[in-house]
């Protein structure tokens, strides 16, 4: 005879007496973040009553509570409907799991109707549940769409709390540090995965910023609330400037990549292909014809044997001539395109003249398809940069120009033929005494250009 009985929690003195937790002179009450969670007892012993124990007894109580909350054309359930809907359970178990729902407040037994009916607390924790199972399915790499839903969702009740901003806030704190561990690991297969994860986190930013926005001019708001709006405005905008970062290392690695011999391959190709092998060792089979035999000599043999080739590359270096000289290996010349188009884009802002009006924007980037403009544009933000301004080459001329770049946070319409929109921005002289800023500049490609193109 199979055991049905549940778990049921049983309160020891430790778990009635909270002060037993806490260093003697400190009361709870004298904590203010227990409050809140007091407060809602109710709410957290509704999550004991479905989380505590093994893992199986977990899942058995989360099904049944879901598929008697499936029903919804009824408010209430008899037992006889609760036993075809779940007739593929025991019957022992399915009582128990009943009695542990209806003892914990998670359902109700109307004893005039004799019906069972869902509890509000219990649809509110279903609900919750929900959340995080469809967040799982739709493979959220950036772990942001659930936090992100609740923001919007209080922010639509008018009811955000300034812990729910926090909870976002870290999150962005954390991609930024993991992204910037990312690039300083010089890793080709670390920066292609942190870029991946970027791009589904810019996704959520950049559905997240009105939400953000409302809650910034949201005069019922308080300040508490208002300063974390800002702060998650703040970590967006630095999430969303390490574009140029993940550029700038991939376009180095690509120069640094090595090519074996006229093959075509890299080691980025062999690294790539050892990584789909599941066993690495089988690739050594049948491949030398004799095992290798170990051989030990004593330190006086070995030391016969070193002045043996000592004498004989001396005498060699003595008596033998100079070899003769040999034209070295052509190599192909590290001139991409991306090189050509920085050293003409150089050109151009060099003998640009904004001593006496800014010039727009679009008069600097424009003409040129999306890929050159965005790449362009990418490049801008190394103006005045005081790191690049150190170092020799294109880009540290480019950061020593006398140029200021100003932007505003809106668009305009360009009449381009692969640029539909573009930042409204200008370039300026730089004064004498202050250091160019840097801003982020964004461009919308027309509906006849690629929509986003990796400089």
């Amino acid at each position: 005879m199979q055991n049905f009985s549940d778990d049921v929690h049983v309160q020891t003195d430790d778990d009635l007496a909270l002060q037993t937790y806490f260093k003697t002179g400190i009361t709870p009450d004298d904590v203010s973040a227990v409050f809140p969670l007091k407060r809602a007892q109710p709410v957290l012993q509704a999550f004991t009553a479905l989380f505590h124990g093994g893992f199986n007894g977990v899942l058995l109580r989360l099904l049944v509570l879901r598929e008697l909350a499936a029903d919804v054309e009824t408010p209430s359930l008899s037992r006889a409907d609760i036993n075809a809907k779940l007739g593929y359970l025991e019957a022992d178990a399915l009582e128990t799991v009943l009695s542990r729902l209806r003892t914990t407040g998670l359902l109700v037994w109307d004893a005039s109707q004799s019906v069972y009916r869902i509890t509000p607390t219990a649809r509110n924790v279903l609900a919750a549940i929900e959340s995080l199972l469809q967040i799982d399915e739709n493979n959220d790499q950036a772990e942001m769409s659930y936090m992100l839903t609740q923001v919007a969702g209080a922010q639509a009740v008018g009811g955000v709390s300034v812990e729910q901003l926090h909870h976002l806030l870290g999150r962005l704190i954390e991609l930024t540090e993991e992204f910037s561990d990312a690039i300083a690991s010089g890793s080709e297969f670390q920066l292609r995965t942190a870029q991946q994860k970027w791009h589904t986190a810019c996704d959520w930013v950049e559905k997240g910023s009105e939400i953000i926005h409302a809650i910034t001019n949201d005069s019922r708001a308080d300040a508490a609330t208002h300063r974390a709006a800002q702060a998650i405005g703040r970590a967006q905008s630095a999430l969303l400037n390490m574009q140029g970062m993940f550029s700038r290392a991939l376009n180095q690695i690509e120069r640094q990549r090595v090519h074996l011999g006229q093959s075509g391959l890299s080691t980025t190709d062999i690294k790539t292909w050892l990584l789909q092998k599941e066993d690495l060792a089988a690739l050594a089979d049948d491949a030398l014809a004799q095992p290798v035999t170990p051989m030990f000599i004593t330190p006086s043999e070995m030391i016969d044997v070193a002045e043996s080739e000592l004498l004989s590359h001396r005498v060699s270096a003595v008596a033998g001539a100079l070899p003769t000289g040999e034209n070295a290996p052509s190599i192909a010349n590290d001139d991409s395109d991306a090189l050509h188009e920085l050293d003409h884009w150089l050109a151009l802002l060099t003998q640009t003249d904004a001593s006496e009006k800014p010039v727009a924007l679009q008069d600097i980037l424009l003409p040129a398809n999306f890929s050159i403009a965005s790449y362009r544009a990418s490049m801008l933000p190394l103006l005045g940069d005081p790191n690049e301004s150190a170092l020799q080459g294109a880009t540290g001329i480019l950061a020593r120009l006398p140029l200021v770049f100003n932007s505003r946070d809106k668009m305009q319409k360009v009449h381009d033929e692969h640029v539909a929109a573009i930042s409204i921005a200008s370039l300026s002289a730089a004064p004498a005494t202050s250091a160019p800023s840097a801003s982020t500049i964004s461009a919308t490609a027309a509906p006849t250009a690629p929509t986003r193109e990796t400089p």
